[in-house]
């Protein structure tokens, strides 16, 4: 993933997890933002809680590798990605598949908001 798709600024990822637009799982919190743009952007957060800074990175690692092979990265929404405990009992393959079910249920719902404008737009 490019540095450039990354969202780093405290004041970015204050303003979308604001939003309280999300998906969860056992693994997962994924906080989504709508956005004028064409590219996806990600952020990823791991709590100090699941262990030490070379746990951290390697989970973050994993976690954009994912995002990676799971998204396109051509629809404009920012999300921002927390990852939770149950990670750690996980696979990396089972990771995987709950995040894709995720983003699965994100980009449902996108479409399912711009069906809606259509119908607005016709109304």
């Amino acid at each position: 993933m490019r540095k450039s798709l990354r969202i780093k600024n405290a004041r970015e990822f204050q303003s979308i997890i604001g939003k309280r637009h999300f998906f969860t799982n056992k693994c997962f919190v994924l906080y989504h933002v709508k956005r004028s743009g064409n590219q996806a952007r990600v952020g990823i957060t791991v709590s100090k809680k699941l262990g030490n800074a070379v746990v951290r990175n390697k989970i973050k690692r994993q976690c954009r590798m994912m995002m990676q092979e799971l998204l396109t990265f051509d629809e404009g929404f920012d999300l921002i990605c927390i990852i939770r405990g149950g990670y750690l009992v996980q696979s990396y393959l089972q990771n995987k598949k709950e995040l894709e079910t995720l983003l699965k249920k994100i980009k449902i719902y996108y479409d399912a908001q711009s069906m809606k404008e259509i119908k607005d737009e016709r109304i």
